[in-house]
């Protein structure tokens, strides 16, 4: 057996590999405190990582590690180790950590290894701007019961906000299929059958709400017969098993909350006979990714990422095709250019009434989303004097 390691590196044994491929590279997560985003990148490892992938190779029986890199490149391209998590990651889910275990001086924490004072300063901008702290940097009852959810506050603050929409089930299901790695399987050879069967569960305006009707079909399909389906629709079992396991938890701890569940929620069949609340869904995901948006270049093609001014592109994996103004996006990608991956489609007058802080235009850099965002508080303000 062959295995091609090029992802980033877990202490695990799988009995039976021989051969070992590694390529000298691996796909992280970095996080740009200038442009307020996670990238996914292809990173060269080091050299304590490439031992670990040679230790792969023959720890059940003999065998041999294959590297696509020369000698004097492990030498002097690669580092010893690699960077600590800490140093790439943008803190918000430790600096609440932090907060709720009530250490108030995070300048001057002793940190094992001490992240960038600009990363500290975006993760407390952040949760400001979530209502997770207030502007004296204490923790507001937001950010308590945000902190009692063991995933990132921005997907905290989408679950304890949804029942506003009226969409809580539905945010339990698309924030636990984003905690886990892709469910939607593309292998290279069946390409098109893939695409096909991605198709039938696709939304035009939202990559959440194509993996929430996955997972309701999912759900939908009696447990002896979900191997097998998951093989004929392309879906990653594993992944849509263990989104089943984060959902079931987060509705636990949902409960023990008082955050406004349904029946249906809690014995998890609510499925395909519940109608799909579109809007309610991308208003509340407006309401927690207000900071993720991009809005449609007007020459040029692509779009330009909110106040950052980044060009991006859609990534061709998105089942997004209605040719939106304003997008919202998870996870920005650079490969061959800029790509956004997880997009939902968004309004201008949802950003500006849910996020009026973030969005306030006397400190808005010139560009051309700023007068589409005049005009969106123009017809809010109208809205809200004729009583609508």
């Amino acid at each position: 057996m062959v295995v091609s390691t090029n992802i980033a590196e877990t202490s695990l044994t799988i009995d039976g590999i021989v051969y070992v491929v590694d390529p000298g590279f691996s796909k992280q997560k970095v996080y740009n405190p200038r442009i307020r985003v996670e990238s996914l990148l292809v990173s060269p490892i080091s050299r304590a990582s490439a031992r670990q992938r040679s230790g792969r190779a023959g720890r059940t029986r003999p065998g041999k590690c294959f590297r696509l890199y020369t000698e004097q490149s492990y030498h002097e391209d690669l580092q010893e180790t690699s960077y600590p998590e800490i140093l790439r990651s943008k803190l918000s889910s430790v600096i609440l950590t932090l907060k709720k275990l009530g250490v108030n001086d995070l300048v001057h924490f002793d940190f094992m290894d001490p992240p960038a004072p600009e990363t500290l300063m975006r993760a407390l901008e952040l949760l400001n701007y979530l209502g997770a702290l207030d502007d004296e940097g204490e923790m507001t009852d937001l950010g308590r019961q945000m902190s009692e959810l063991p995933i990132d506050p921005q997907w905290s603050r989408l679950v304890l906000t949804a029942s506003e929409f009226g969409c809580t089930d539905e945010m339990l299901t698309i924030v636990a299929c984003m905690g886990v790695p892709g469910i939607f399987l593309r292998p290279r050879e069946e390409a098109r059958a893939a695409d096909e069967a991605k198709a039938q569960f696709a939304h035009q305006d939202s990559d959440h709400i194509t993996l929430m009707n996955a997972y309701d079909a999912y759900v939908a399909i009696p447990p002896s017969n979900r191997k097998q389906w998951c093989y004929d629709n392309y879906i990653n079992e594993r992944s849509i098993s263990s989104a089943s396991n984060v959902r079931d938890q987060l509705v636990r701890i949902a409960t023990r909350l008082g955050v406004p569940l349904d029946e249906g929620t809690i014995a998890g069949s609510y499925g395909n006979s519940k109608k799909v609340n579109d809007t309610g869904i991308r208003r509340a995901l407006t309401s927690g990714m207000f900071m993720q948006v991009a809005y449609k270049r007007k020459s040029g093609g692509g779009f330009l990422t909110v106040k950052d001014n980044q060009v991006v592109h859609i990534h061709p994996s998105s089942v997004v095709i209605s040719d939106p103004e304003w997008i919202m996006f998870e996870e920005f990608a650079l490969t061959t250019r800029n790509y956004v991956r997880t997009v939902s489609t968004t309004r201008a007058e949802w950003l500006v009434e849910m996020a009026p802080h973030y969005y306030d235009l006397d400190n808005f850099p010139e560009c051309e989303a700023k007068m589409e965002l005049v005009k969106a508080y123009r017809m809010l303000a109208y809205s809200r004097g004729s009583g609508n």
